[in-house]
């Protein structure tokens, strides 16, 4: 087991699967305590057997939730250093298609819930000495889409709450950075069973043939970037973005 994250407890949001369990896995192994949490206690509740850690069911577009979560950690763990916020949906629609419900879903989940997350948790990252947040944004934060309005919009909004966050942490004594990561089409199992529903469509040839080095990302390409900017080797990095797209955005 490596050390480089010993004696950091980190939260990750939306855990239960895919990119987020990946990160968690990762963390772990690198000597964090993790908190995973999730909306689907059913999934969370397996994903924390399976990783031998804690988790605590959480819906990210609700205040009080985030109030609690943050006080049940500070009362039985006592610290916070790093906070992934995760959570999000993907939810397509071109501008004239997507109605103001689906907006508002969309923006809640991809980009309210790292408000709530940032605001509350960094009183308890302060006490708890430097710290790491990680929004996991997208390249579609960056790269728009016609078809991806609302998405992109959340998305490229993450990207900037992250640079206005570090540098209103860059004052404080104990810094505690942030940064976000935008992934490209990555193989979690949501997307492979996407891909193996409808054969015939030939969708991962299609998503492939977007990016340069001609592959899918897989979730470890970003657990390992999210370990980095968690880790201390990230010290000097704050109010950036890592961009994971296989050379994508570079077109």
């Amino acid at each position: 087991m490596s050390e480089r994250l010993n004696n950091k407890v980190a939260l990750i949001t939306g855990a239960a699967q895919g990119l987020g369990k990946e990160m968690a896995k990762t963390m772990i192994a690198h000597g964090a305590t993790v908190i995973v949490t999730d909306i689907n206690e059913s999934n969370l509740d397996k994903t924390a057997k399976e990783l031998s850690c804690k988790s605590m069911v959480l819906d990210v577009t609700k205040e009080d939730a985030w109030i609690k979560i943050i006080s049940d950690i500070e009362k039985e763990i006592g610290s916070l250093n790093i906070l992934v916020n995760n959570a999000g949906i993907g939810n397509g629609g071109d501008i004239e298609s997507t109605d103001l419900e689906l907006w508002h879903q969309v923006h809640s989940i991809n980009l309210d819930s790292v408000f709530l997350g940032c605001k509350y948790s960094l009183p308890l990252m302060r006490k708890s000495g430097n710290g790491s947040i990680i929004n996991i944004s997208s390249v579609s934060g960056i790269v728009a889409s016609h078809n991806l309005s609302a998405y992109n919009s959340s998305k490229a909004a993450v990207r900037h709450l992250s640079k206005s966050v570090a540098l209103h942490c860059a004052k404080s004594t104990n810094l505690v950075r942030c940064n976000s990561i935008h992934p490209v089409f990555t193989r979690t199992a949501m997307v492979q069973s996407m891909i193996d529903a409808a054969p015939e469509r030939n969708i991962e040839e299609k998503l492939v043939q977007q990016i340069p080095i001609r592959k899918l990302a897989e979730p470890q390409d970003i657990a390992n970037a999210a370990l980095f900017l968690a880790s201390d080797e990230s010290s000097f990095i704050t109010g950036t973005e890592l961009i994971i797209d296989g050379g994508l955005s570079a077109t």
